[in-house]
């Protein structure tokens, strides 16, 4: 099985004791804003996904 450039990387990293993935991805806060973690756009809280990228959180089954 081939692995694609990111998961070569990912390896790379992980097998010298580097973290790859994050627990869990989610909004981060801005003063009184939540911030895209993947643009950086900025939004109101109640937003449920970014107006910007399109990015929302994955929900926990």
């Amino acid at each position: 099985m081939a692995l694609g450039n990111d998961d070569v990387f990912d390896a790379f990293l992980s097998q010298r004791g580097h973290r790859t993935e994050p627990d869990s991805v989610g909004w981060k806060r801005d003063h009184r804003k939540k911030q895209c973690p993947e643009c950086g756009g900025l939004h109101d809280p109640p937003a449920t996904e970014c107006s910007v990228c399109g990015w929302a959180p994955h929900e926990s089954s």
